[in-house]
């Protein structure tokens, strides 16, 4: 890329300069602007908000997602070898935050500026494809916890859909209030209390439970064509638990030195959260066998306080959860709408704050209603747009920048990335458009599942 074209470039784009953006939603030294804080946080804060984002409660359907389809050998070899990738396509991408002395705090920033505006815009619609699709899944995802509650105490025939707006106003409600990943702070404690509390009760039981079900099968069913997709599906749904696919957004946040920090709190995330997430999936396909629900606290038995306090637990940290998964389209529609040179809460802003937030929530809660299909968002965010953010998109990275002065066998690593992982992406859309197609085909609009 020539200097005009870079240039072009930097002028298309928000990018900030190398020195960090000390005061709230100011510009940088180049003008450039958001209306979200940007570095400011600490690593051990961002680790917080890793371990217990990624140990939200999707973890709840891992083992009916991951190991049910494929059985014991091959699940644990895709834990294991897509749960590398991730952790290595993160850690790289976290090397590119800084390129030439500029800093990148948006992925699509990023990769504009190395390969143009068509890759631009190819990551924007697929990141925030992805990031919206998780979200839709975290507020079904909470109206199935409330749901579950509500079975405890009484057998009125609800249905789904109202739990799920219950849902979608708690989430809007808190997005509201906290409106950034940086403001999150204060809750961060909280929700690894909440986050480790239900985890490890829901262990114990399924465990209990374990121990007492000598009948259980791990047969692996269906056609040999049928596993054969079940085990794409399965590898979409890895790469979703380990990978949200805007690391420069969630770096953008960290003081400096922004790289050193950002791996601080991978590494956090790919020890005690991984331990954590994979633990629940392996419990469960232990203490189950191929029947494992595809919502685990459905099928422990116990007292019912047991049930009631996991499915509360598993809800409130799924507000926290989702927040994070969601910061960058909000930093997206605020940074566009808003006055940056207010705070978000400012008399000027709040009005507009909150219609944008109301606007998102309401939308995506009626889509979730319409289509209550918690296992297809799982496996669909996991598929396209994940495989290629997370494992793909670094690789490329990497040959641009770095390819003309990198030894020959990095290089030779890098296209075998860029290729195995682009073949296998294709493989797991094609994968998740048919779960879809399938549930589509039992399901009604607005099913109460």
């Amino acid at each position: 890329m020539d200097s005009a074209e870079k240039l072009k470039n930097v002028e298309f784009m928000n990018i900030e300069d190398a020195g960090t953006n000390a005061d709230h939603n100011s510009p940088d030294d180049q003008g450039v602007i958001s209306a979200h804080t940007v570095g400011q946080d600490s690593w051990q804060q961002m680790g917080f908000l890793l371990v217990t984002g990624f140990n939200c409660g999707y973890l709840l359907s891992y083992s009916s997602l991951i190991m049910a389809p494929t059985g014991w050998t091959w699940s644990i070899i895709l834990l294991f070898v897509i749960g590398f990738y991730c952790a290595y396509g993160n850690w790289l991408l976290a090397e590119f935050h800084f390129i030439g002395g500029k800093r990148f705090i948006r992925y699509r920033d990023l990769m504009g500026f190395v390969f143009g505006k068509y890759f631009y815009y190819l990551t924007y619609i697929s990141q925030f494809t992805s990031l919206c699709l998780a979200n839709m899944g975290f507020i079904l995802l909470g109206g199935r916890a409330l749901k579950e509650m509500h079975f405890v105490f009484s057998d009125s025939p609800w249905r789904l859909q109202y739990f799920i707006i219950f849902a979608g106003l708690a989430y809007f409600l808190f997005a509201f209030l906290i409106p950034t990943m940086s403001a999150m702070r204060t809750w961060l404690v909280v929700s690894a209390i909440v986050t480790f509390s239900y985890i490890i009760l829901l262990m114990v039981m399924a465990v209990e439970d374990g121990l007492s079900n000598k009948s259980r099968s791990y047969d692996v069913g269906g056609s040999q064509v049928s596993k054969v997709f079940n085990a794409f599906a399965a590898i979409s749904v890895v790469n979703g638990a380990n990978s949200g696919g805007f690391l420069p957004e969630l770096q953008s946040t960290l003081r400096q030195p922004a790289i050193k920090n950002m791996r601080k709190a991978l590494l956090a995330q790919f020890t005690l959260g991984l331990f954590f997430y994979y633990g629940v999936t392996v419990i469960g396909y232990w203490a189950y066998g191929s029947s494992v629900s595809w919502y685990l606290p459905q099928q422990i038995s116990g007292p019912k306080w047991v049930k009631i306090l996991i499915n509360a637990l598993v809800f409130l940290q799924s507000v926290v959860s989702q927040m994070m998964f969601i910061s960058p389209v909000h930093e997206a529609l605020d940074t566009k709408f808003l006055d940056v040179k207010e705070k978000l809460h400012s008399c000027k802003n709040v009005k507009k704050l909150f219609l944008l937030r109301a606007l998102f929530y309401t939308l995506s809660t009626f889509i979730v209603a319409a289509l209550p299909f918690m296992g297809d968002f799982v496996t669909l965010v996991g598929s396209f747009s994940l495989t290629i953010l997370t494992c793909v998109f670094p690789s490329m990275i990497f040959l641009k920048v770095k390819g003309k002065v990198a030894r020959i066998e990095k290089k030779i690593w890098h296209c075998f990335n860029v290729i195995v992982f682009s073949l296998l992406s294709i493989a797991t859309t094609i994968s998740a458009v048919r779960l879809i197609i399938k549930d589509v085909s039992q399901y009604n609009f607005f099913a109460d599942t």
